[in-house]
């Protein structure tokens, strides 16, 4: 099975999000995020996906709904546990194993990166140096002793942003 991230960008308060929408417009972190997903698998929830409003180019999307929406483009299932399955296989049911490189990245919302916290073994956080006191939605307590650091790209602000950010990527800890 290929390796399951999430990908995030998270305030200093824990805020990802306010009305289905993102706290903040960042160019480098929309940026990065597409070139850090190009060419793998997104998992995102029902919401997310509406926050977004279309299907994510170059990606193959999978949406996680209970309520039977029909996605053109995109695979639709009840459950994280089942996107995930079906992310590792090829599209047409068969088991991937040409293309075992293939990262899954689980995309959002709140409740579907509360879902996939303990069992993803890659976090690709975009730290967002400011708080949010509106926001209504956010990213679940990381406990940092099961994560060890592998990179981070630091920013005092951005092109368009006026507060620091930071690329961090994160991998699990295994317990030995």
């Amino acid at each position: 099975m290929g390796m399951i991230s999430i990908i995030a960008a998270i305030a200093d308060n824990g805020a990802i999000g306010r009305n289905n929408q993102l706290l903040w417009h960042i160019p480098e972190d929309l940026k990065y995020f597409k070139r850090t997903t190009a060419g793998h698998t997104v998992i995102m929830g029902r919401k997310t996906w509406e926050s977004i409003g279309r299907l994510l180019p170059n990606r193959r999307n999978i949406v996680i709904s209970r309520s039977g929406v029909q996605i053109e483009g995109a695979e639709i299932y009840g459950s994280l546990e089942a996107g995930i399955v079906a992310a590792t296989e090829s599209p047409d049911g068969l088991v991937n194993h040409t293309n075992t490189s293939t990262q899954i990245f689980i995309v959002g919302g709140g409740e579907i990166y509360s879902h996939a916290l303990s069992i993803v073994d890659r976090l690709y956080l975009t730290l967002v140096h400011t708080t949010f006191e509106d926001a209504d939605t956010f990213f679940p307590h990381i406990d940092y002793s099961k994560w060890k650091e592998i990179s981070r790209e630091s920013f005092l602000r951005g092109e368009k942003f006026e507060y620091p950010f930071e690329f961090v990527v994160l991998e699990r800890i295994l317990n030995r």
